[in-house]
């Protein structure tokens, strides 16, 4: 990534939230962009039944996990799960039909910021490469960008590699919504961390 670990006193405050990171589990989709302007599938093969219900259902899961009670027993919810099994089925019955016609944005690890994105992929990229990016943000927010490649290093044990990149094409509005997810993580789980401390009954 390209955050250093200490920031400038020059740079404003909302040059100084760009450098706030988290790491976070969300779906992922990256392409590798061509000199003409092509994407390239990086990962072999179409969606599996598991990658489609993934895809499908978190977005709702973490609605429902937002709302609270708020949707418990609404009339609502029962449409929500209506809509989500049947867009299962039908992405089920065309990934069968026709294997390699769906792809779809995998649940993965990353290191986010507003300035870039840290990820671990199968494949080797070179520094410079571009990827087309899209990342959807809880409840159902799609960000859709490119980033460039600054290093990939390889994990122990031919484990992949580690992929740190930064924006070089996001919109302003995508960049917002970027970092007022990490925002919105951070004190959720700063909450969390103080809830289960006051309850601990050994702390």
């Amino acid at each position: 990534m390209t955050i250093p670990s200490e920031v400038p006193s020059t740079v404003t405050q909302d040059e100084r939230r760009e450098w706030i990171r988290i790491d976070d589990r969300v779906l992922m989709e990256y392409r590798l962009l061509t000199e003409s302007g092509n994407t390239l599938a990086v990962e072999a093969g179409g969606a599996t039944a598991e990658m489609i219900s993934t895809a499908v259902g978190k977005p709702t899961a973490e609605l429902l996990a937002r709302s609270g009670d708020s949707l418990i027993g609404s009339p609502v919810l029962p449409w929500m799960m209506k809509v989500d099994y049947l867009l299962e089925v039908i992405l089920n019955a065309l990934a069968a039909s026709q294997p390699g016609s769906v792809t779809m944005a995998r649940l993965m690890d990353i290191n986010l910021s507003g300035g870039g994105v840290g990820f671990v992929s199968d494949r080797q990229f070179s520094a410079g490469d571009q990827l087309a990016l899209k990342l959807i943000l809880p409840p159902f927010i799609l960000i859709k960008g490119v980033v460039r490649v600054i290093r990939a290093i390889p994990k122990a044990q031919g484990q992949g590699f580690t992929i740190a990149t930064e924006f070089v094409d996001l919109k302003p509005d995508d960049q917002e919504h970027v970092i007022r997810h990490i925002l919105q993580a951070q004190a959720e789980r700063l909450r969390a961390r103080r809830k289960s401390t006051t309850t601990d009954p050994n702390s």
